[in-house]
């Protein structure tokens, strides 16, 4: 397992390794031994959620789960492609309202984990698109929040055609910008699960 860091703390890409042939492949996708082995150790997993996109540029986010119920999240995708996005939201935080993202693809492999305390969104690439990802709490839907996708500066590297914009949900067409946010999370130092080595 690769453990890539991305330009904010505590956000990461894993790269589980792939095993193929003339039949396919095998991949171990999570393994806390494994993780612990290469030097790091994410939290406990409680909820796995999977979500189907029809349509290429699908924009779903920027979402969170405010305490006490926040949510970490490790992301993959189990078909076609999508650019997975990460932006810091913790009070205090000297990269506050700064992103990153990866692209994350069934070819690729490649897994994207979310911190507590970053909001969290992805635009589809290809149609029928499907996001898989594990997390650390129970969806509590009083905890249940979102900022406007456009109110952050991301490149979300999508060609929106002719529609003029991604495809959005009413909660997210209708979420806050992030200058008017107020947020619930609070910066507190490095994290316990950076990469040891």
């Amino acid at each position: 397992m690769q453990i890539l860091k991305t330009s904010l703390p505590g956000v990461l890409v894993l790269v589980p390794r792939r095993f193929g042939d003339e039949r396919g492949f095998f991949c171990e996708s999570w393994s806390r031994k494994t993780l612990h082995d290469a030097g790091l150790d994410l939290p406990e997993f409680v909820q796995d959620n999977h979500s189907l996109s029809a349509a290429a540029g699908t924009l779903r986010g920027l979402h969170f789960q405010a305490p006490p119920h926040a949510q970490g999240k490790l992301v993959r995708c189990g078909r076609g492609r999508l650019f997975d996005v990460a932006v810091d939201i913790r009070k205090g935080s000297p990269t506050y309202g700064r992103w990153t993202g990866a692209e994350l693809s069934f070819e690729n492999g490649r897994q994207l984990w979310i911190p507590p305390g970053f909001l969290h969104g992805f635009v589809t690439r290809e149609p029928d698109t499907e996001i898989l990802y594990k997390c650390t709490d129970y969806y509590a839907p009083e905890c249940d929040g979102a900022v406007a996708w456009d109110s952050v500066g991301i490149d979300w590297g999508a060609d929106w055609g002719a529609t003029g914009g991604p495809m959005l949900s009413a909660k997210d067409a209708a979420a806050p910008a992030l200058d008017e946010f107020d947020s619930p999370f609070s910066y507190e130092g490095p994290f316990g699960y950076e990469a040891r080595s």
